[in-house]
This record gives structure tokens, C-alpha cells and sequence, in this order.
């Protein structure tokens, strides 16, 4: 399949068959009160062990040092950390070349949860790759997602990080800051630097809590979700094994464009104060 798959909105390839139809919302009661009480939940089972081996199928021609980006990636990092030493690969856009990341979208668990926390519909706002090699993968620097997006408003976003690996402390699991969604937007403070950068712009209070945060584990082809401004981060691989991620950033229908900037390299511009919508902002919705 060629081309740019973001024109399309909806499944093209039979990528969601293996998932089990919905008898109802994906969370429960409980689970959204932890979400709203700690700013995270973990261990949501989505993914089947095909749809894994898909998605690791598209990525490992992508991690392929001979592969060459094209335009279809708003961002592409084979090492944004610039250490050979401490390989973080980051890349946003993997949905408009890859049939199964495309479909990944509109997969029914992942969407039924959104409309579950952020208490309504909701709209993809872009997608990214983590991925860390055994023995020498890098670290992702303690961090708020929307100090990244303030480009877009109000705060009505949500991630998803699913695990493409067993994600654990020993390589690198994501690691969160239980209750830190209540703090005040925190200024950037790098992505693939020092872990503890982050120091600088917390108080007192801030920093005695970011002594304990909960590193969470994470069977291949569970997920978590996270409130955009909880401060979460994870420390280097050095397992044998690889620690490879895949993350779905969605917002609530009706978030704005703050900018008149393109919201992402390579996309049309929508004006300040406009809706996100189109061809890269897609309404998802369970078929």
C-alpha cells in the first residue's frame, strides 16, 4: 500500500480483526477514578499477539539504519539524544506510511477508553515511536506532553502508550509521578537529556514528591493512559532486551489550534482559535 494513508479515515487492511468486539465501555468505573485520582492508569490489555507482530513488522524497516524518511514523517530521530551511547529513536507520523499504525487509529479498546476519560469524543492529534535498544537504549527526561502542545487548547488531550515489548524497570518502562496532573504547566526542560533536568523548574513540594514515582510494568500488547500534564519519564536500557513503544496522542473534539503556525511539520495550517479537524485531525470513531 502506498501513498499517504492519511487521506483515508477508516481501517483499510484487516489489522483490527483479531480484536474482540466491545460489550461495552472498555474501563471501569474504578479504573476511570484512578485515571482522574492519579493522573495515569497502566495494564490495559489491547492488542493481540498479531497485531503486535504487525506493527513490529512496519517498524523494523523503519529502524533499519539504511532506511531514509520521506516527507511523510513530521519528525524522524535515529538517535535523538545525538549519543551513540544512549539510542532514543523518536519519530511522529508512522500512521500516514503504515497500514497497521494507520488502522491502530480506529481500533475499538484504544477509542471506547478515550471517549471514557476525556468524557466525550475525541480527535487524533499525532502519533510517535519510542524505541530503545538492548544494552545502550537512552532515557526519556521527566516531562509534561503539554508543555510540548500549547500550540493547542483547551488542555482536553490524552495519551496512550502501548507496549511493543515487555516494558519493565530493567528496560526502561515508563515511570510516572503519581498526582502530578494537578501541578502548574511546567516550562521544557529537554526530552533526551539529563533525567533530573527537570529539577530547575519545580518546587520544594515538587521535587519531594518526584522521589517516588511509580514505575509501571507493562505486558507486550498492554498500554497505559496518562493525563497530559502528568510528569512521567523512563531511564536507559540497558537489558538484553529491546524496549520498543508506540504512543497515540488524542485530544477532545473541539480542542483548538492556539497558533498560525502548522500545528505539525508539514501540515496545512489551521488558523488560532479554529477546531482541529481534517485530513491529519481525524474524528475516530468505532465502526
Amino acid at each position: 500500500m502506498q501513498g499517504d494513508l492519511s487521506h483515508y479515515h477508516q481501517p483499510l487492511t484487516g489489522f483490527l480483526k483479531s480484536s474482540p468486539p466491545l460489550s461495552g465501555p472498555l474501563l471501569s468505573d474504578q479504573q476511570v477514578t484512578e485515571f482522574h485520582e492519579k493522573g495515569f492508569i497502566s495494564g490495559i490489555e489491547i492488542l493481540s499477539e498479531d497485531q503486535v507482530d504487525r506493527l513490529l513488522k512496519d517498524l523494523a524497516v523503519w529502524l533499519d539504519p539504511d532506511y531514509r524518511p520521506d516527507e511523510r514523517w513530521h519528525e524522524y530521530h535515529s538517535n535523538e539524544s545525538g549519543d551513540p551511547e544512549q539510542v532514543l529513536f523518536h519519530a511522529l507520523g508512522a500512521w500516514r506510511s503504515g497500514p497497521a499504525y494507520h488502522d491502530l487509529l480506529w481500533h475499538p479498546s484504544v477509542i471506547s477508553a478515550a471517549e471514557q476519560l476525556l468524557d466525550g469524543p475525541v480527535r487524533f492529534w499525532h502519533d510517535q515511536l519510542f524505541c530503545k535498544p538492548p544494552g545502550h537504549g537512552g532515557g526519556v527526561s521527566w516531562h509534561q506532553d503539554y508543555s510540548y502542545w500549547t500550540r493547542t487548547a483547551p488542555i482536553g488531550h490524552l495519551t496512550c502508550w502501548l507496549a511493543l515489548d515487555d516494558a519493565n524497570e530493567s528496560n526502561g518502562s515508563i515511570q510516572y509521578v503519581p498526582g502530578s496532573h494537578r501541578w502548574n504547566l511546567l516550562p521544557i526542560t529537554g526530552l533526551a537529556g539529563q533525567m533530573d533536568a527537570i529539577r530547575d523548574v519545580l518546587d520544594d513540594d515538587q521535587w519531594t514528591a518526584m522521589q517516588n514515582p511509580e514505575a509501571i510494568t507493562v505486558k507486550r500488547g498492554s498500554c497505559s493512559f496518562h493525563h497530559p500534564l502528568t510528569v512521567h519519564g523512563s531511564e536507559r536500557n540497558n537489558s538484553d532486551h529491546p524496549r520498543r513503544a508506540t504512543v497515540l496522542n488524542l485530544a477532545a473534539d473541539g480542542c483548538k489550534s492556539m497558533s498560525d503556525e502548522p500545528l505539525l511539520s508539514g501540515v496545512p495550517v489551521i488558523p488560532n482559535g479554529t477546531p482541529l479537524s481534517g485530513q491529519f485531525f481525524p474524528l475516530l470513531s468505532i465502526s
